[in-house]
């Protein structure tokens, strides 16, 4: 049976292209090795987890709100509105006082 010593010698009594094509193939393997093992630890440690994203966050099977027949469903509808959009306050650094002017939503046209 041959050593690696001796593998590598044949290898080096190759052509050129030949001994390119070994250096590209076993480099090639090598960060294959290297990526597989780097994926599945990170798999088995939970970094691509995606937090809060369990059965239960994706189906509200802790939070149900049931809304008797009879409600009024404004109510219900206005409960459930959604928060007013973000904002963008410029604040001028060169001066000493900030002055508070009202939010209002910016649009920016495209």
């Amino acid at each position: 049976m041959k050593t690696l010593t001796d593998h590598i010698e044949y290898v080096k009594g190759q052509p050129h292209h030949v001994r390119r094509s070994v250096a590209f193939g076993v480099s090639g393997v090598f960060t294959a090795f290297v990526g597989l093992v780097w994926i599945s630890g990170s798999l088995v440690s939970g970094a691509f987890r995606i937090q809060g994203s369990s059965f239960a966050d994706a189906h509200n099977a802790e939070v149900q709100v049931a809304a008797p027949s009879n409600a009024n469903l404004a109510g219900v509808a206005a409960a459930f509105s959604p928060a007013p959009p973000p904002s963008i306050q410029i604040v001028d650094t060169s001066s000493t006082s900030v002055k508070t002017q009202a939010l209002e939503p910016t649009i920016i046209p495209f």
